[in-house]
């Protein structure tokens, strides 16, 4: 067998083509089949993608005929790079994934679902390996278009019957009617990736890294108030103030914030810091959650009241407006944020603002008005401090430096 790389996993081959692939990690074991599913459960395998499903159970939820395995790489959040720097850096690691996905479930119709931006680096992929003879299966590969909600999982679906990609309500779960009525597995490519990974060198070695209740490494996007602004692996658990520090290169003492977990993620200020792990059990107290893997900083001299209005204006143009909460409900917060952010706060402004969100959250058609809810309640705890001072037309971001 070859040797099982530490850090970094997924990205650890030099090169994206299939022999550096096959130099690095060896071919996909031949005998992959069901048995899969209790190695991933046993590895403690959960979603990359930001919901952080145990994998294993998700993919035994697959129990119908002719089922179809999807590989999501759409990544319309945009502070998000990770599935794209996969993508086109280990291509054939997310496909073998996929082979072993569909082996699992007794798939033979799989898709690969990405941004246009990946689209060439997977059909290399794809190429190489039809002229390698290393196909198993036939992968459709479905061009993502560029917004937000298009990664959801039933916008994937309509997106792949031939429809646009919004999401729809869903009264049946995906695995057991998806794509023209057939159970359907949508997995991030990122899991996928890992799902190869065990797949070679077992639960056991994914186990040795990361937090003990959800192991492994991730995928991070940095952006932001850093100084390194990139996607790197981690393993899961690591220290906040590690990540900004070692791995964004800055001074902690320089962040006033971090927004973990995207657009849909949480806030989470500086005095919480200390002792904070990346994982889903370390953030856990604080309701929020590693989701896709973004560290998104915010600087001493931002506002962070402003920067919450920024991103919930994209968020209300975003919507696929198909519900209420979206239509009426997300436009309704991008004005009460701004308004928060630019003009006299008052006390009838914080309570109309916290109405509003408890009206969207959970009522949607989708999960958007959900996420949505979540950063902007998140902003009303950890930027407190900003709404004193904005009641009396000043900013603390102006006043706030590094001790």
């Amino acid at each position: 067998m070859t040797e099982a790389p530490q850090l970094p996993r997924l990205l650890a081959a030099p090169g994206p083509d299939l022999a550096q692939h096959h130099l690095r990690f060896g071919p996909l074991p031949d005998a992959v089949g069901p048995e899969l599913i209790s190695s991933l459960e046993r590895a403690g395998l959960s979603g990359r993608g930001g919901a952080g499903f145990p994998t294993a159970r998700k993919i035994a939820a697959i129990t119908g005929p002719r089922p179809v395995v999807v590989g999501n790489g759409a990544e319309g959040e945009p502070l998000s790079r990770k599935d794209a720097v996969l993508l086109t850096r280990a291509p054939h690691l997310v496909l073998d994934g996929l082979d072993a996905a569909a082996a699992a479930v007794g798939a033979d119709t799989i898709y690969l679902y990405v941004h246009s931006a990946a689209v060439p680096a997977v059909t290399r992929a794809l190429d190489e390996r039809r002229a390698g003879g290393f196909d198993r299966n036939e992968v459709t590969v479905v061009e993502a278009p560029d917004r937000f909600v298009a990664g959801e999982e039933s916008a994937v679906i309509r997106r792949i019957e031939g429809g646009h990609a919004l999401p729809r309500d869903r009264t049946v779960m995906t695995a057991i009617s998806g794509v023209r009525g057939r159970p359907t597995l949508v997995n991030n490519v990122e899991t996928l990736a890992h799902i190869a990974l065990i797949a070679r060198f077992g639960p056991r070695w994914f186990r040795s890294l990361g937090d003990h209740a959800d192991p492994g490494s991730m995928l991070i996007t940095l952006s932001g108030a850093l100084n390194n602004t990139d996607v790197t692996e981690v393993p899961t658990g690591v220290l906040l103030t590690s990540v900004i520090e070692r791995n964004g290169g800055t001074d902690p003492r320089t962040v006033r914030a971090i927004l973990v977990g995207g657009y849909h993620g949480s806030w989470i200020p500086a005095k919480a810091f200390a002792g904070m792990a990346l994982s889903r059990s370390g953030l856990a107290a604080l309701k929020a959650s590693p989701g896709a893997g973004v560290i998104h900083a915010l600087g001493v001299g931002e506002c962070g009241l402003a920067r919450t209005a920024e991103i919930a204006t994209y968020l209300a143009e975003q919507s696929a407006r198909q519900c209420g909460p979206c239509r009426n409900g997300l436009p309704r917060l991008e004005q009460l944020l701004n308004d928060l952010a630019y003009t006299r706060v008052n006390d009838s402004l914080i309570k109309e603002i916290r109405r509003v969100v408890r009206l969207v959250d959970g009522r949607g058609s989708c999960r958007h008005p959900d996420g949505t809810a979540r950063m902007i309640r998140s902003a009303l705890g950890a930027f407190a401090t900003d709404i004193e001072h904005h009641r009396h037309r000043s900013c603390e971001a102006a006043s706030v430096t590094p001790a």
